[in-house]
């Protein structure tokens, strides 16, 4: 079994994965910056500060004290607490953000292979109909 992992990790596979792995994590960070530091305070900029956290729905007894304070301060916006929530706003917030990063990484993708030559047309050669007929022909001469 040693030996098979051995061979596994001397493959190149695993190597290729985790180099993959480690530039996938440093380069969610520079989205998640360019996002977070840029974009969101451009669209803070012109509309406000968008936040939905205080968009719940909720049931139960209202919270006093150290549980209310916990989960108010938690949820910006949040003037009440209750035994029983589902924040809908917080949810709708973090779509919004996957959205706006997933349009940035497209655009980013997008250039890179815009960026990247296109590899030269290998020279056509005959088609497979053209061959065969050739063939066809060069028997019938005989």
């Amino acid at each position: 079994m040693i030996k098979e992992f051995k061979e596994f990790i001397a493959q190149g596979n695993a190597f290729e994965l985790a180099v993959g792995v480690i530039l996938g994590v440093a380069f969610g960070a520079v989205v998640t910056s360019l996002v977070n530091d840029i974009l969101m305070q451009l669209i803070g900029a012109l509309f406000g500060q968008p936040s939905f956290d205080a968009i719940n729905i909720h049931w139960g007894d209202k919270l006093e004290g150290d549980a209310a304070t916990a989960i108010t301060d938690k949820y910006a916006g949040l003037k009440e607490a209750y035994e029983n929530q589902i924040f809908i706003g917080s949810f709708i917030t973090k779509v919004i953000n996957f959205l706006i990063i997933a349009f940035v990484i497209f655009l980013v993708v997008k250039a890179v292979n815009k960026m990247k030559k296109p590899k030269a047309a290998e020279a056509a050669g005959p088609s497979e109909v053209e061959l065969l007929t050739e063939i066809r022909d060069s028997l019938a001469k005989r």
